[in-house]
């Protein structure tokens, strides 16, 4: 299972969710750096985890502006490996994205009108590097119109049939709270209904004792980000789950 830090981007700075009140979030106060600036925070984060891929939430974008992509261009160029959600809306947007961007695209379910998209947006990107985000609030999918179906389950199996070979099960209230994970019931069945499905989670990730829970679900990744900044998850920590 992977460790995937999270970038919350907002205003050109790395600011810090919390139970998805994206109004109130503020630039980032962490224990490995000093900067909330995209290239220094993503750094740190490298320097702790090493090499690997990072998810970045252009907040901006997703409420409906224009893609930070020079701070994404930058980010790639400094070698940094992004799976970005920048807010697509339709496959016209998410074709601008493929040309000027080189990461995996996030098709997030907050963002999305309808389901048929899924299967354009499919063919537009591939399957290998679109992810499907099925965002939800206290446990109900956050979705933005009424041809989404009502539960969660039957989001996924749509997005399964439309190709959908990897998916980020994202609860935002979850986010930030240290809570401990929110879904590991509805993680472990997405995995048994879907064996070759690419399960990513997040949202209230405290402590070792919650990677291995992840883990042993069958969980493929895991978004984190306070418990990182906070140190409640370190170097010692991090060795732990390797060894494990």
């Amino acid at each position: 299972m992977r460790i995937i830090p999270v970038l919350d981007l907002k205003g050109g700075l790395i600011v810090r969710g919390i139970a998805g009140e994206r109004d109130l979030y503020k630039p980032i106060e962490s224990r490995l750096c000093s900067s909330a600036r995209p290239a220094e925070v993503a750094a740190s984060l490298r320097n702790l985890l090493g090499p690997g891929p990072m998810y970045l939430a252009d907040l901006d974008a997703i409420a409906g502006e224009a893609p930070a992509l020079e701070v994404c261009v930058e980010l790639e160029g400094l070698g940094f490996e992004l799976m970005i959600d920048a807010g697509i809306r339709s496959a016209a947007s998410a074709r601008q994205l493929a040309v000027e961007l080189d990461g995996d695209l996030i098709a997030a379910l907050e963002t999305l009108p309808a389901p048929a998209l899924l299967a354009e947006l499919v063919e537009e990107l591939g399957a290998g590097r679109l992810i499907f985000s099925l965002d939800l609030a206290d446990g109900r999918p956050l979705a933005p119109g009424d041809d989404w179906p009502s539960e969660a389950e039957e989001i996924a199996r749509e997005a399964v049939s439309a190709g959908v070979e990897r998916l980020i099960l994202l609860d935002l209230k979850a986010v930030g709270t240290g809570e401990g994970p929110a879904h590991l019931d509805r993680c472990a069945a997405l995995k048994e209904s879907y064996a070759g499905l690419e399960l990513v989670t997040g949202g209230g990730v405290r402590d070792l004792d919650d990677l291995l829970a992840l883990q042993s679900v069958g969980v493929d990744g895991v978004l984190v980000a306070s418990a990182l900044h906070d140190g409640r998850l370190g170097s010692e920590e991090l060795q732990g789950f390797l060894e494990a």
